[in-house]
């Protein structure tokens, strides 16, 4: 069993930063591939980034891709650095943990509580 808390959302103006983390708990977490997906109110949930098990591959989704940075560390801690944000980016955030670093949320086993983010203009 993997548990996750998510932090750091809050209230942010445009063009400001974020940091948000994803606590992880769980004998499994070291082998597994973490996630950050968002949705926001009437709108499907929607790829942010992944990273993978050791850290040496990232990627984006595309409306996030040079503003966003995903990273992890040893003490299973995921974070996703979000800066230039734009209220477009106004969210609840979820990280997730699975087998493999996809696109797809169905391919994440777990999934914390989220996380809110909004962004003033």
């Amino acid at each position: 069993q993997v548990q996750l808390v998510e932090s750091g959302g809050g209230l942010v103006q445009a063009g400001g930063s974020l940091r948000l983390s994803c606590a992880a708990s769980g004998r499994t977490f070291s082998s597994s591939a973490m996630g950050w997906f968002r949705q926001a109110p009437g709108k499907e949930r929607e790829f942010v980034a992944t990273i993978n098990w050791r850290g040496s591959y990232t990627y984006y989704g595309d409306s996030v891709k040079g503003r966003f940075t995903i990273s992890r560390d040893v003490k299973n801690t995921v974070f996703l650095q979000m800066n230039s944000l734009k209220p477009e980016d106004t969210a609840v955030y979820y990280c997730a943990a699975g087998e493999r670093s996809t696109v797809r949320g169905r391919d994440y086993a777990y999934w914390g509580q989220g996380t809110q983010v909004t962004v003033s203009s």
